[in-house]
């Protein structure tokens, strides 16, 4: 069997294999942030609902994860860095991953609609349809902008749990899907700079694979000049206290000097040394978690 062979006859799947299919690590992400725009509206949030929704949530985006994994099974078992998934490392069979994630997602639009509300749950499914068809099926494989248009679907969670709060769409959650949808293509191409080769054997058209190195890392620095004044915007406009607005310029300010490294000096020193580069994609998980907390910690602290 070779890395980019799938077995035909998949071994006994157990528990551990279905909760790796959700993407955990992923998946934490999108529970904060999930959780920070639950918290963060101005509205006080019955326990159980917000319980609620942040499980319908998490279920939509592992069922969602669970669904990408099923139709990229021949991919990740090229890719050095997904081959030991449970799908090409032959521990399931392709069928009971899409069964999985159908389940998952559909339960989690279902119970959301019923527990929480049906604005939430229309947002919900829309963001399973992104990751799971929009960016998987469609962008992923026909073009570098994949990362950059596909960023909607990880943008989703706050927005979600704003609105599961108070079943309205207003100018703080838009703002709050904005910031993820910019911080997506430097914290993505950061990484892909340094894992290029699995991209390029799986002929998946990522921007280091395409356009180079070094356009690549002109983008990742034009992204992190937007990203510093957007992120100030729910201070700026959205009735964000000083809390935050100190928060985020400093956070910002952090980024958009990693990105200058690697765009930059980076350019200059040429390809051998990828530290900037992993040091820009660690920071930039950083930075989201910490920003959303900071969003959090101004509410509880300005009221």
């Amino acid at each position: 069997m070779t890395a980019a062979t799938i077995p035909s006859q998949a071994l006994p799947a157990d528990w551990r294999d279905f909760f790796a299919l959700t993407k955990p690590r992923v998946m934490s992400l999108v529970i904060f942030t999930g959780l920070c725009g639950l918290l963060a509206a101005p509205v006080p949030v019955d326990p159980v609902l917000g319980f609620t929704a942040i499980l319908c949530i998490a279920l939509g985006a592992g069922g969602a994860a669970a669904l990408n994994q099923w139709w990229e099974a021949d991919i990740d078992a090229v890719m050095k860095r997904t081959a030991t998934r449970p799908l090409p490392a032959g521990r399931m069979q392709r069928q009971s991953a899409m069964t999985f994630g159908l389940v998952l997602s559909l339960a989690s639009v279902f119970v959301m609609g019923v527990g929480v509300g049906w604005l939430a749950a229309a947002i919900l499914a829309v963001s399973i349809v992104y990751y799971a068809v929009i960016y998987t099926i469609w962008l992923k494989p026909r073009t570098p902008q994949n990362i950059v248009i596909g960023g909607g679907a990880g943008a989703f969670p706050p927005m979600i749990g704003w609105i599961a709060a108070t079943g309205e769409v207003t100018l703080m959650p838009v703002l709050l899907f904005a910031i993820i949808f910019f911080w997506t293509p430097p914290h993505f191409w950061a990484l892909a700079l340094f894992v290029e080769t699995d991209y390029a054997k799986a002929n998946i058209p990522m921007m280091p694979v395409v356009a180079g190195h070094h356009s690549t890392r002109r983008q990742i620095l034009v992204y992190a000049v937007l990203l510093l004044p957007l992120s100030l915007a729910p201070f700026w406009f959205a009735g964000a206290g000083p809390v935050y607005g100190a928060s985020a310029l400093l956070l910002s300010s952090v980024f958009l000097l990693l990105s200058l490294r690697v765009a930059v000096f980076r350019g200059l020193a040429g390809d051998m040394d990828m530290r900037p580069e992993k040091r820009l994609f660690a920071y930039s998980v950083l930075y989201l978690f910490a920003l959303f907390a900071a969003l959090v910690a101004d509410r509880w602290i300005m009221g």
